[in-house]
């Protein structure tokens, strides 16, 4: 606009000027400022005519560390060549979307690819598409939104947990035993000849018919027990920031955990102690896996009540038989009662606790290196939470609840193993 209001300053300037002296060579400028001006404002009206574009994005969901694709495509239709379009995708993605600025001649087409990266996890934007135009000295400039604004939702990271397992609760049938059951379970593992006993509702018919004899199925206990997962995110014991906090890799404990447990068939449960406390029921497969996932991408370490209220008000939901998991960074004992009570109602337990020295010593170390204290003799402060969080490991040892401890750098699966 500033532009503008200049050029017309010195257009008026300069007719002024030219017909006052009737200078000839006023007027050539005259005419060449019009034959310029008019000539740009045609080409920016005419620069987003006859042009088609669109976008398309491959997934609206991923976990962090996975990429997604969109993919561009612009198209003119008239046989006016278009010498200038900038092209851009506003997003709150953390890795943003690249602009391009290309130019079409007539009737061509042109298509590109961009793979950008997921960094981080939560809900982001992607807006309309933004494409600009305009005339080569910078008088004018047209711009066009094309197609709507889409959602994209980023899981946190799936890490495999290959050795780790839930600890079996006290219900038959949470663990698998080296014993062949009378019972008929859900679980039939082979088939064999038939033997003197053998009920008729053991018949495998197919099997029968297939080897010429008859054939029993044979069933194993079902090795699958329910588990709940507890996910402390209390404001006030939360160390760290971005990936290597310990909200962040708390979350990461907590979407390993259920999804090892969805993958074993067993029903998971789970409560979120973050801005407010949010539950989700037990349950079992694909959907549970996606709402699991989808209350972990929209947490954040702001929660304002301890984990032993959120413990209280969940002990009611855990019924016999599972397995509770609780993944915390508080190193207040005050929640180790009320976890050892489930015990006694037939509940097992283990937490999964961060390793806040780790974490806190980390932190130390940044600020030691952004102040300049580079020098190999300049000692940095121990850690001030050691002492607590020695007093949390005696006090769950003594209620022998099996503890893991997990810092801001270990893999999971590894802490997790040890």
């Amino acid at each position: 606009m500033f532009r503008r209001l200049q050029l017309l300053i010195l257009g008026a300037i300069l007719v002024v000027a030219a017909f006052s002296s009737g200078w000839q060579f006023l007027f050539y400028l005259v005419y060449l400022g019009v034959l310029v001006v008019g000539g740009s404002y045609v080409l920016t009206r005419l620069g987003l005519a006859d042009l088609e574009a669109g976008y398309a994005v491959n997934q609206l969901s991923g976990h962090v560390g996975d990429r997604i694709r969109v993919t561009y495509t612009l198209r003119n239709t008239s046989r006016v060549p278009k010498p200038w379009l900038e092209i851009r995708n506003p997003t709150s993605l953390p890795a943003g979307l690249p602009g391009r600025a290309i130019s079409l001649g007539g009737r061509t087409e042109r298509s590109w690819l961009i793979r950008t990266p997921l960094t981080r996890r939560g809900h982001f934007r992607i807006e309309p598409l933004q494409i600009r135009t305009g005339d080569p000295f910078g008088f004018f400039e047209s711009s066009a939104s094309v197609g709507s604004g889409i959602n994209v939702t980023v899981y946190p990271r799936l890490e495999p947990l290959p050795v780790w397992r839930l600890p079996a609760a006290s219900l038959e049938g949470s663990h698998a035993s080296p014993e062949r059951p009378l019972q008929t379970t859900p679980l039939a593992t082979t088939v064999r000849p038939y033997a003197p006993g053998d009920s008729m509702n053991r018949i495998h018919w197919k099997s029968t018919a297939r080897h010429g004899d008859i054939q029993v199925k044979e069933f194993d206990l079902e090795q699958t027990a329910d588990a709940w997962i507890l996910l402390d995110l209390e404001r006030r014991a939360q160390l760290g920031t971005g990936d290597e906090s310990t909200v962040e890799v708390a979350v990461r404990v907590a979407a390993a955990v259920a999804d090892k447990a969805l993958l074993e068939n067993r029903a998971v449960g789970m409560t979120v102690n973050a801005h407010r406390v949010a539950q989700l029921q037990p349950d079992r497969g694909g959907r549970q896996h996606l709402k699991v996932m989808q209350l972990l991408a929209a947490v954040d370490g702001d929660g304002a009540s301890p984990i032993d209220e959120a413990l209280v008000a969940t002990v009611q939901r855990i019924r016999r038989g599972m397995t509770a998991v609780l993944i915390t960074a508080s190193l207040d004992r005050a929640w180790v009662k009320p976890l050892a009570t489930l015990r006694s109602r037939g509940v097992a337990c283990v937490v999964v606790t961060m390793d806040v020295p780790a974490f806190e010593r980390r932190l130390l170390e940044e600020a030691h290196r952004a102040a300049g204290f580079l020098a190999a003799d300049t000692p940095v402060p121990a850690p001030t939470t050691e002492p607590q969080w020695r007093a949390l490991r005696h006090a769950l040892a003594e209620f022998d609840i099996p503890v893991f401890r997990v810092g801001p750098t270990e893999p999971i699966s590894q802490a997790l193993a040890s």
